[in-house]
Parts: C-alpha cells; structure tokens; sequence
C-alpha cells in the first residue's frame, strides 16, 4: 500500500474507533496500533529521501570534479594544437593531408594590439565604473582598418591550426 492509501486507512479507522463506546486506554492502545503501518511507511519514504539527497551531493561533487577533469583535457588539447602549430610554422609547412585529418595554417581575423595604452586618444577609451580605463579594442581596430592613426595601437594578424 502507498502512503496516501495508508493515511486514508487510517483516518478511517480513526472515524471508526470516535463512534465507538470504548474506554480512553483501548482507544490509545488501538490508534497506537494503527498508526504502525504509517510510522513505518514514513520511516521508509524519509529513508529513501535521504538516500537521494545523498545520492544527489554525489552527483554534484562528481560534476565538479568532471568539470576540472574537462578543463585540463581542454588545457591539454589546446597545447598540443599549439605544439602543431608551432611544428608546422617551423617547418614552412601551410598543409598537411592525412586520411584522417586536413591541417592547415589559417589566418585569424586582424585584432588590435595595444602596445601603449598610455599614448591612446580618449575617445578610444572605455571608461567603465571601478576599473581604469581600458582602450576599446573594436574601436581602434575599426579606426586602424580605416586607415586611421592610432597612436600606440596597431594591427595584428595571428595564426592559428584548423583541423577539419
């Protein structure tokens, strides 16, 4: 029986037994007798809830130790890309075909590189709230690209492996 049906039992019985001309100490014997079937059925339903909850802190400990299990593994693949990068640069070698993978040096989209912070023009600077002000990146690489003068600024194109 389920819990519900459990209490419904009781309750019943309850009902019953208040009808009924019976002294105080068999009335309390009685309902003590019937309240074991829902003591019980609590008990086991608490347990079970506790071993969930257990179960639960488990998981959550496990997906913090995959979490930094993952990052490593990620930290790792990034500096064997960069190994390969490195190796093929070194090499002069632009691809390289293999029945499992193409490798080829790519280059990156132009980004600012701000050599002197000191030495660029407010107006390409941000100026957020606690921290100093920074220069705005997109900004000056919008200003560069234009052919703009940046003072302290240039751009930059880096490289990086594509593996399809």
């Amino acid at each position: 029986m389920n819990l519900f049906d459990i209490a419904a039992q009781y309750r019943a019985d309850c009902e019953k037994l208040a009808s009924l001309d019976i002294d105080e100490q068999t009335l309390a014997d009685t309902l003590e007798g019937l309240s074991g079937d829902l003591e019980v059925k609590a008990t086991n339903i608490a347990a079970l809830a506790r071993n969930i909850e257990a179960m639960a802190g488990a998981i959550k400990g496990a997906e913090e130790q995959m979490a930094a299990r993952r990052k490593t593994l990620e930290a790792r693949a990034d500096r064997l890309r960069s190994y390969m990068l490195a190796g093929m640069q070194a090499a002069g070698v632009q691809k390289i075909e293999t029945p499992y993978f193409a490798l080829s040096l790519k280059q990156n989209p132009a980004s600012v590189l701000v050599e002197e912070p000191g030495l660029v023009p407010a107006e390409f600077m941000k100026t957020p709230e606690p921290p100093p002000a920074a220069p705005d990146k997109r900004a000056i690489g919008e200003a560069l690209k234009a052919g703009k003068d940046v003072p302290g600024c240039k751009l930059v194109r880096g490289v990086r492996l594509d593996i399809r």
